[in-house]
C-alpha cells in the first residue's frame, strides 16, 4: 500500500510517499481502507518534534510513529479475532492518535475503541474532519468547562478546526455563543450559528463591557489577565492546545489566579474516546454539527498540505482525500 512516511523530525519536505507493507488486523482490531484523513495541531507536533517535551511520547531522536495522521474515515475491510462491534463493509471514522497514528495511508489496522460508525448523512471527507478537533471541543466545553444551558460562552480562535466545532457544540448544549475571529471569517461563524461575532481586527473583546461564564482560548494570544477581566465571577477559562507564552501562563499563572479569585483557569489535553465519537455522531446526524473544510489535498500532496496548515490561516479543517481527482 501507499503511505506517507516520516523518518526524522523536521519540515514537511522530509515526508515521502512510499510503498509499505499492508497491515494485518490483530485481536481486537479492524483493517480500515481509508477514504479520507485530516490535519490537526498534533500532526504538526509529530512532524517537527516540537515542543521538545513531546518527544518523550513520540520518540526522542526520531519519530516512533513513522506514518503520521490521526483522524480517518473509511470502510472496514477485515476484522481481527474477537471483534463483534464492526464487520466488513461498515463505514467508520475515528482518531488514531493514541493507537499508533498511521492515518496518512491507504490502510490502517485500528483498535475498535478508536472508531465509531460514520454518520450516513455526511461524506468521508467531512467525517475525517471531525474526530480529534470535535472531541477536543466537546471535552473542553463539557468536561473541563462544565458548560450549562443559558451560559454566555466566548471562543477565541473560533474559525479554526477546534473553534468551528466548539461554536456549534456550545450552541447544541444551549449556550449563548460569541466567536472571535478575523474579518475574513466573520461570515463563516454567522453561518454555523454564533450568536455574536467579534472581529479582533476591529474590536478587543477583553476591553468590552461583556462578561462571560466560560472562555475557550483556542488560538490568538491574549494575556491571561485580560481573559480574567472578561470573565464573570465564578467563570472559567480553558486553554485549548496553546503554544509558547499562552501555555506557560496557563500552566504557571493559572493555578495562582484560581486560588486568589473565584474565577478558575486551566488547560486541557484531549483524549480519544469512543463515547465522545458517538456523541458527535448523534450531533452530525441531527445536523447540529457541520464540518467546515477549508481545502482538500491528495495523499501525494500531504507535504503541501502541511505547508498550507503551517501558514496558520486555515478556516475549519484541512482534509486529505484518497480520491485521485
Amino acid at each position: 500500500m501507499k503511505a506517507i512516511v516520516s523518518n526524522k523530525y523536521g519540515p514537511p519536505n522530509g515526508l515521502h510517499l512510499l510503498e509499505v507493507e499492508k497491515p494485518v488486523p490483530k485481536e481486537g482490531e479492524v483493517l480500515v481502507k481509508i477514504q479520507a484523513a485530516s490535519l490537526n495541531y498534533g500532526n504538526l507536533v509529530l512532524l517537527r518534534g516540537e515542543p521538545f517535551l513531546a518527544r518523550l511520547a513520540f520518540g526522542l531522536f526520531k519519530p516512533k510513529y513513522t506514518i503520521p495522521g490521526g483522524d480517518i474515515a473509511g470502510i472496514v475491510e477485515a476484522v481481527g479475532t474477537g471483534v463483534t462491534q464492526f464487520k466488513p463493509g461498515d463505514e467508520v471514522f475515528g482518531d488514531l492518535s493514541q493507537s499508533g497514528w498511521g492515518g496518512f495511508a491507504e490502510y490502517a489496522s485500528v483498535p475498535v475503541q478508536a472508531l465509531a460508525q460514520k454518520p450516513a448523512n455526511i461524506s468521508f471527507e467531512e467525517a475525517a474532519a471531525v474526530p480529534m478537533a470535535g472531541t477536543t471541543a466537546l471535552q473542553a466545553l463539557r468536561n473541563n468547562g462544565e458548560i450549562k444551558h443559558g451560559q454566555k460562552v466566548l471562543i477565541n480562535g473560533a474559525s479554526g478546526g477546534v473553534g468551528t466545532f466548539a461554536v456549534q457544540i456550545a450552541k447544541a448544549l444551549g449556550a449563548d455563543v460569541t466567536g472571535v475571529c478575523s474579518t475574513r471569517n466573520v461570515a463563516t461563524l454567522q453561518e454555523i450559528g454564533a450568536d455574536h461575532v467579534v472581529d479582533y481586527k476591529k474590536e478587543d473583546f477583553t476591553q468590552a463591557p461583556d462578561k462571560y461564564d466560560l472562555i475557550l482560548a483556542v488560538n490568538g494570544y491574549q494575556p491571561i489577565q485580560s481573559y480574567k477581566r472578561a470573565l464573570k465571577d465564578n467563570g472559567k477559562y480553558i486553554m485549548v492546545g496553546g503554544r509558547g507564552k499562552q501555555m506557560i501562563e496557563a500552566m504557571l499563572l493559572g493555578p495562582c489566579l484560581s486560588i486568589t479569585s473565584s474565577k478558575k483557569f486551566g488547560n486541557m489535553l484531549q483524549r480519544a474516546n469512543q463515547d465522545d465519537l458517538q456523541f458527535l455522531k448523534k450531533l452530525l446526524e441531527e445536523e447540529k454539527l457541520h464540518p467546515i473544510i477549508d481545502k482538500q489535498f491528495k495523499l501525494s500532496e500531504v507535504p503541501e498540505a502541511f505547508r498550507y496548515f503551517e501558514e496558520g490561516h486555515v478556516r475549519g479543517k484541512v482534509v486529505i482525500t484518497m480520491k485521485e481527482n
